[in-house]
């Protein structure tokens, strides 16, 4: 894919961490839009020591901040993305990293749910540090433009670890195996996390899929994940 200009106008949640950072983190939202739990998740990652920078990917049908009990409301702005929307957007989140003075190899991408997907396709067509998913979707087909996980887990250009729930109606155990071994395939350093007691969303704490067991784990791997190969 094509490496598309930088979004003119994307509307970005910048977290500062207390003193020199670290490194960067690109927080990709849930198909809900920066919300509360974002906004929140990305303030935890500045606590850690990060600069982390939130891109809003509905901004071009209105930026909403959506529910996490009504979906219909969400469907209209996940059908006006496109691949490249996204990579325009997240190349701003980028840019402004590096505008900071971050190189690319010190920064990492993390997305949950819809910003799951995204995450692990930044990372096999840009050059980032690490990458992190929280259960993204759209493993044997696409979404937005992009080319099933399955797919492009094969073409990961960054280390990259995947955190899925055994109970996720929507994304098959059977197909988080074959990501798994997708992944490996790509010559880079990959990772792929089960939790059998966990379905969608089991990250977010304001959602009723909340398991938070899953969720301390889930985190202090992600913590570890980008220590580990970002700041190296």
């Amino acid at each position: 894919m094509k490496e598309p200009l930088l979004a003119e106008h994307t509307p970005l949640s910048i977290h500062e961490p207390v003193g020199e950072p670290k490194g960067g983190i690109v927080v990709v939202q849930e198909a809900f839009g920066v919300n509360e739990h974002i906004e929140d998740v990305t303030q935890r990652f500045a606590d850690e020591g990060w600069l982390a920078v939130a891109p809003h990917l509905f901004h071009r049908s209105g930026d909403p901040s959506l529910g996490y009990e009504d979906f219909a409301q969400v469907m209209p702005h996940m059908a006006a993305l496109t691949a490249d929307h996204v990579f325009e957007d997240v190349d701003a989140a980028l840019a402004h990293l590096e505008a900071a003075g971050i190189e690319r190899d010190h920064i990492g991408v993390v997305g949950f749910c819809m910003g799951g997907t995204v995450a692990l396709a930044t990372a096999a067509h840009r050059d980032v540090g690490a990458a992190v998913t929280f259960y993204g979707g759209g493993l044997a087909e696409g979404r937005f433009g992009f080319a099933p996980l399955i797919e492009e887990a094969s073409q990961l250009r960054a280390p990259w670890l995947g955190l899925y729930g055994d109970l996720d109606g929507g994304i098959p155990v059977d197909d988080v195996e074959r990501l798994r071994a997708a992944a490996a395939s790509s010559g880079q350093p990959t990772e792929v996390v089960r939790y059998p007691d966990a379905g969608h969303g089991f990250h977010c704490d304001r959602r009723k899929d909340y398991e938070p067991a899953s969720a301390q784990d889930a985190w202090q791997r992600t913590l570890a994940w980008f220590d580990q190969h970002l700041t190296s």
